[in-house]
């Protein structure tokens, strides 16, 4: 057998004591040499003693390193990450000679290297330390966003070896400046692991136990703090166990993009323009997420819900009359005109779906969509009669009447379909739906509501729609003609409304 060379054989002991020493799920990250290595992981998951032992490997094997250990508070430090790496010198390192300083927290070791540690809360021991080479951030949820940009961008001490920041934390709330940096719009600088507690093969029986005892006593503590998954910090509207555990699980949109249309210019006797035909556009990433295909007869509503003061989303939920499962999702910063437009098009892909707008801050989509000539709009009507009857208009109206009814409704459909809601920022949106200090349900503060509003509208007007597949003799009797659909457009409101009766809802 061929002799290895002693530099070889030197990377095949260093390899074989990691291996037995540390856990498998984590033994690639050493090598990784990303700017961000981005530890989420549940409570006894080995997240920090990994991070630790990282720190100490490099600071050993690579010389001249000046790596900043740090938390929000300094004094958290001491019993925490300075204890554990002291530790794990002593147990793995015993042959390395490093000077620790118990006092100002800090190892030396002998190839030159120094580990220091400060709490972000220690202002005047974070203005001494320069030249920083490598970050560790223990706990990074509990820094703000400021907080960690200032860490970035001391990074930048001269050094042969490659700079890297690593952040371990347990996550707290979908909200959390980490998700929307690291997760929502993934970085090509950062690697993203994630672990639970079932990654320790050096967790003691009765820490598993302790941890999990929580599936049946606490199943939601379960879920966000042994499990590792995106929380909340709120009371939740929405059953929080379910919602989690359906998020574990989503399936990803079969297709994602948007539609492409044909405009036709006015006539002389109606200059509105028209959309003359649409096409569905591929983009990965698109605004319009599809879960499932319109079907042959299968009936639909589309709730939506416009962007307010311009600081949210414009969104659409379709569903499936019939089972109530999500069937498209559309969710954009629009203007209010192309998003009539993608409603237009996303109404009529789906069976000229029943579309129940809100139009609180605006009625120009449901306007704008009556222009167009969509030919099935929901027509609202005044859910307290104390007053008399308002008058019948198109879209739907937030008040402080109707928006208690429509959520009471989506709360208890959620109760038993929660398994129809595929797409994800909804879910992760009925986990940040709370009540506040008076028991208010809302968006926690820094979250959006949006799809969730989207989504209530869509529930409650379906009772307005069919609920049934078309049979194959109310099909023939639903195709308009080419005239049938010019008198439609040519028509008022009250006309509309009288060809509809006679001539059903159009294909």
């Amino acid at each position: 057998m061929k002799q290895l060379r002693p530099e070889a054989r030197e990377t095949l002991l260093w390899w074989a004591a990691l291996r037995r020493e540390s856990n498998a799920a984590f033994l690639p990250l050493f090598l990784d040499e990303h700017r961000y290595l981005v530890l989420m992981g549940g409570g006894g998951s080995g997240k920090s003693i990994f991070a630790g032992r990282k720190v100490l490997e490099r600071c050993i094997r690579e010389p001249g390193h000046r790596w900043l250990v740090c938390r929000k508070v300094a004094k958290t430090l001491r019993d925490s990450c300075f204890a554990q790496l002291r530790g794990q010198l002593g147990d793995h390192y015993p042959g390395v000679k490093a000077k620790v300083n118990k006092s100002d927290m800090r190892i030396e070791l002998p190839n030159g290297s120094q580990i220091l540690f400060a709490g972000l809360d220690d202002v005047e021991k974070l203005k001494s330390i320069y030249n920083i080479t490598g970050i560790w951030i223990e706990e990074t949820s509990e820094l703000e966003e400021g907080d960690f940009n200032q860490l970035d961008i001391r990074l930048r001490g001269e050094t042969a070896w490659y700079k890297q920041i690593i952040l371990s934390f347990n996550p707290i709330s979908v909200t959390h400046w980490l998700k929307r940096r690291f997760f929502d719009r993934p970085d090509e600088r950062a690697r993203v692991h994630r672990s639970t507690y079932r990654d320790n093969r050096f967790l003691d029986p009765e820490a598993i136990a302790t941890l999990e005892g929580f599936r049946d006593r606490d199943p939601y503590y379960y879920q966000v703090y042994c499990l590792g998954q995106w929380g909340v910090t709120g009371r939740t509207v929405f059953n929080a166990r379910a919602v989690t555990e359906r998020l574990a699980e989503a399936p990803e949109p079969i297709r994602e993009g948007f539609f492409t249309y044909r405009e036709a210019p006015g006539t002389a006797e109606d200059p509105r323009p028209r959309i003359e035909s649409w096409t569905w556009q591929e983009e990965k990433g698109g605004p319009i997420q599809i879960f499932r295909e319109p079907a042959e007869g299968r009936p639909y509503v589309l709730g939506g819900d416009t962007a307010g003061d311009g600081s949210d989303w414009f969104t659409a939920q379709v569903l499936d009359n019939v089972t109530g499962e999500q069937a498209a999702v559309l969710r954009h910063r629009y203007d209010e005109d192309t998003y009539a437009k993608q409603v237009y098009c996303l109404g009529m892909a789906y069976n000229t779906a029943l579309v129940g707008i809100e139009t609180n801050f605006s009625t120009y989509p449901v306007k704008r969509l009556e222009e167009l000539g969509y030919p099935r709009q929901y027509v609202r009507e005044t859910e307290d009669t104390f007053s008399g009857p308002e008058p019948r208009s198109f879209g739907f109206r937030t008040t402080a009447v109707t928006r208690p009814v429509i959520l009471s409704g989506l709360v208890e459909a959620m109760r038993e379909a929660i398994d129809g809601v595929s797409h994800r920022t909804t879910l992760e949106e009925m986990l940040t739906f709370v009540r506040d200090e008076h028991m208010r349900p809302a968006a926690e503060p820094g979250a959006h509501d949006d799809c969730v509003l989207a989504l209530a509208i869509a529930w409650y007007i379906r009772p307005r729609q069919r609920m049934t597949p078309e049979t194959a003799a109310e099909e023939g009797r639903r195709k308009w003609t080419a005239d049938m659909w010019e008198d439609y457009r040519g028509a008022d409101g009250e006309e509309r409304k009288r060809m509809l009766a006679a001539w059903g809802t159009p294909k």
